[in-house]
């Protein structure tokens, strides 16, 4: 029985999708661009850690089904395909694998970070931290 890992898994994805520097999506996000940020982290990961500033969160589990429009789960955010969607996790291999799903599942704009979130706070950019009610 053939097996895949999930570092080849994450290489594939990574032939077929766009990485985009945390500087550049601070930029996208600072020109207003029609893009959506979307933290695919667990909860207590963004409880923790916090998040992109402004960033829509989506748990990983749950991506397939807020994608799509026929879902009873569906989310609005995901309605529009012509907007940019830059995913990420913590170091980037899950937001690699959401944003192959994502391109395949019609978001032609998806990217993801590079790096992920790790990449961003060392970049010293801007963290949002959530109220822990």
């Amino acid at each position: 029985m053939a097996k895949r890992s999930v570092k080849s898994m994450v290489e594939e994805a990574e032939r077929v999708i766009e990485a985009v520097s945390p500087a550049d999506v601070s930029t996208m996000i600072d020109r207003d661009e029609t893009v959506l940020v979307v933290d695919i982290r667990d909860i207590r990961e963004l409880q923790r850690e916090g998040k992109v500033p402004g960033a829509f969160h989506c748990p990983r589990g749950m991506l397939e089904f807020w994608i799509d429009p026929e879902s009873p789960y569906h989310k609005s955010e995901f309605a529009d395909p012509e907007k940019t969607y830059v995913f990420y996790c913590a170091s980037a291999w899950r937001s690699a694998l959401a944003t192959k799903t994502a391109r395949e599942m019609g978001l032609s704009n998806a990217k993801h970070i590079a790096g992920g979130f790790t990449a961003w706070r060392d970049e010293g950019l801007p963290v949002e931290r959530l109220d822990r009610r």
